[in-house]
């Protein structure tokens, strides 16, 4: 299945079978297994393998996929959310440094790459919000990972960081003695 080019996206496939991906978000670069080949034609990405093993099967799969969030990322960009749930949970952002108190001793402050942009959001009665985006998609999900990871929903009360829309499973804790 080919991928589709946007308006005001442009793609480049060098000699070392590199693929450029330039929008308007940014420029994304992949290089790609030799045994696939990726040609850019009438306004369309083709991925073609050179036979049907199941590795070939698999890297086919995987360069299209890639390929296709390459130009997705460059043409729309990725947004992802996280809520803070738990009393005195915060966060902060100044430039690129993010600042959590998550109920430690200590806050924590996670200097971001350069490519996600970040926003964090405090308003009265509600949870705190930190919103990132990103042309790279791969990236912006490493990030939300690390973040996520300091401090992960809990299924006893539910307090942690997770992603909005998130359904925290829980558990009923003790119970009374009969």
């Amino acid at each position: 299945m080919p991928v589709s080019i946007p308006a005001g996206v442009s793609v480049s496939v060098a000699s070392d079978n590199v693929i450029t991906v330039k929008g308007p978000k940014g420029e994304l670069k992949q290089a790609v297994n030799p045994i696939i080949s990726v040609e850019v034609k009438d306004g369309e990405i083709n991925v073609t393998r050179p036979n049907d093993e199941r590795e070939s099967r698999a890297m086919h799969g995987l360069y299209r996929a890639l390929i296709s969030n390459m130009v997705v990322g460059v043409s729309t960009g990725y947004t992802q959310k996280l809520e803070l749930v738990g009393v005195g949970y915060r966060a902060t952002s100044t430039n690129q440094i993010l600042e959590l108190a998550l109920g430690y001793s200590h806050t924590i402050q996670m200097q971001l790459p350069a490519e996600v942009k970040v926003e964090a959001v405090t308003d009265r009665k509600s949870n705190p919000i930190i919103t990132l985006e990103c042309a790279d998609k791969q990236l912006l999900g490493q990030v939300c990972a690390k973040i996520r990871s300091f401090r992960a929903p809990e299924p006893y009360k539910g307090k942690g960081i997770r992603f909005v829309g998130e359904v925290v499973r829980r558990k009923a804790g003790k119970s009374a003695k009969v």
